[in-house]
């Protein structure tokens, strides 16, 4: 394969995106020693952000999350916060400054996600005891009743997750301590 049809497999030119990194960088060291707001992002960078975000998210371990959209605007959002803290005199890789962001907001997003979840079938498993423990009067007809059951497979899933998202919290609290008595 020839250089050139190398090149155009690519979606962000990073040497392109270094260089509009390096003249925002400059506009930035000048407007603060002025005293002056930041420079708007130039579109180009933006652009880049999104695109890199937009195709992280389609990676194998990653697209079928459906909250996808959600994790690329955390993406996004985080490159915006950061941007001004990359420096060019340490890296030339603004490509792999950005990803980092990206890819680690994503874990952030589906930490967040998962921890909603468990939430939910938290409530979801209490209703269900509610409803099988509450009296029903003669009078009552079921109207207000709510039909809370789920099929075994459904609730063998919810199990499954809720006891991993409970012993991988287990694991990071203990992760944590033992750090914590490194320390002291």
């Amino acid at each position: 394969m020839t250089e050139k049809k190398r090149k155009a497999n690519h979606y962000v030119d990073n040497k392109k995106l270094f260089d509009a990194l390096v003249v925002y960088k400059q506009a930035c060291v000048a407007a603060d020693a002025e005293g002056k707001q930041f420079p708007p992002i130039p579109p180009y960078v933006g652009e880049c952000v999104m695109k890199i975000a937009t195709h992280l998210a389609f990676k194998p371990n990653l697209f079928r999350y459906t909250f996808r959209d959600e994790m690329v605007s955390d993406g996004v959002e985080n490159c915006l916060q950061y941007i001004h803290n990359f420096d060019p005199t340490k890296s030339q890789n603004p490509f792999a400054y950005f990803t980092q962001i990206i890819y680690f907001a994503f874990i952030r997003r589906i930490q967040k996600e998962k921890k909603y979840l468990y939430t939910k079938h938290v409530a979801t498993q209490l209703a269900e005891i509610t409803n099988i423990t509450s009296d029903q009067q003669e009078h009552d007809n079921g109207k207000y009743r709510i039909d809370t059951s789920h099929g075994e497979w459904s609730q063998e899933q919810m199990q499954t997750f809720m006891e991993d998202f409970e012993k991988s919290k287990r694991k990071r609290r203990k992760k944590k301590l033992d750090n914590t008595e490194r320390v002291s």
